[in-house]
């Protein structure tokens, strides 16, 4: 289980979850400690910019939706890096508040 499992699993149950994600990767739209609030996926329709928390390739990733195509979904981080293309089903929350 990754950084990210039991937050994965509540959000599978249909529970929000509150979380400090570390690392710099999303700096500019989430500082590293910063408080997130992520709500269940469940029939949200996702968007190109919305912060999700999904898995690419088996990493668990708080990251953006940088392109969308069918049911795929193109996942990077805020510096510009892509972390590759991955399943709606793969995408297990939506970021809805950040805050300190």
């Amino acid at each position: 289980m990754g950084w990210a499992g039991k937050y994965i699993e509540t959000l599978q149950l249909g529970t929000s979850v509150k979380f400090r994600p570390r690392g710099n990767s999303m700096s500019g739209k989430i500082e590293s400690g910063q408080h997130v609030s992520v709500a269940p996926i469940g029939t949200y329709k996702l968007a190109v910019g919305d912060i999700v928390l999904c898995k690419v390739n088996g990493i668990q990733y708080l990251h953006l939706i940088k392109a969308i195509s069918g049911d795929g979904v193109q996942i990077g981080n805020n510096k510009g890096r892509i972390n590759g293309w991955t399943l709606r089903r793969n995408i297990f929350g939506v970021v809805t508040e950040i805050s300190f």
